[in-house]
């Protein structure tokens, strides 16, 4: 089997290119599954049920990160969304669910975790080693194949969450700094690895942002509205991994990148 993993989705901009590109990779690498870290998608900003419905036809499950709440409403309409996984860290009073465990159409089922980093990250976070722990023994022994996107800032936290979970899960991924790592792997134990995957956003950007915004900040230590490149070169961040459904380990994750003109 080969599944699609795509970084961190930034404003209008990156939900055209997911709509776009992402067909044309699945005849590409014969990907029979899709996720994707969608908290950037709404204006830079998380992520509204509306973004990720636009997008819904080409990805198969949306995770997300530390912007999981930045939308007015998205605490409703996370209801509303079964193929959405917000950090599972979180606290249990927050509504959504952090994984789930979706049918592959082409065979078997696939648990998408989500959890967000402590290190430089918000406090009140639960300890996702902890957490991760729990989830995969509440995991059906059916269930063979797991992926965990793995929101966190420093890669030392995201690259031993991945030898924490080397041989009981399929890869461990990670998202958050919009900067693919050139770091991918494939652990003894089986499972794939990538301290950070990268996003969906502007070629010419710092982040997904406009150069002179982050610039004036920088220079000034003045504070300032980061907007989003919304236009231009477009480039999709993302990695394939190839894994055997059966046992759930991987043999193989390809990061690559490609780019769309908005």
């Amino acid at each position: 089997m080969n599944l699609l993993f795509i970084g961190d989705i930034v404003g209008s901009g990156g939900r055209k290119a997911v709509r776009s590109l992402v067909p044309e990779l699945r005849r590409e690498f014969n990907i029979q599954f899709v996720v994707a870290n969608a908290e950037n998608s709404a204006a830079g900003n998380g992520q509204t049920a509306r973004c990720l419905q636009e997008m819904a036809d080409v990805v198969d499950v949306f995770t997300a990160g530390d912007h999981v709440w930045d939308q007015k409403g998205f605490e409703s309409e996370i209801k509303t969304l079964p193929n959405f996984v917000r950090p599972a860290n979180l606290s249990n009073r927050q509504p959504g669910r952090g994984f789930g465990v979706f049918r592959n159409p082409a065979g078997g089922d696939i648990a998408v975790i989500s959890l967000l980093g402590k290190v430089f990250m918000r406090d009140s976070a639960y300890c996702p080693f902890e957490t991760v722990d729990r989830i995969l023994q509440e995991l059906p022994g059916t269930v063979k194949s797991v992926i965990v996107d793995f929101h966190a800032e420093a890669t030392s936290e995201k690259l031993a969450m991945a030898y924490f979970l080397e041989g009981r899960v399929t890869a461990v991924l990670g998202t958050h700094t919009h900067v693919p790592t050139a770091d991918a792997r494939i652990l003894p134990g089986g499972t794939a690895a990538q301290t950070d995957v990268g996003m969906v956003g502007a070629a010419r950007s710092v982040l997904g942002r406009e150069v002179g915004d982050v610039l004036y900040k920088f220079t000034t230590g003045m504070p300032g509205r980061l907007n989003v490149v919304e236009k231009g070169v477009i480039r999709l961040d993302a990695a394939v991994i190839t894994y055997d459904h059966l046992t759930g380990r991987a043999s193989a994750i390809r990061p690559f990148s490609r780019e769309f003109a908005v």
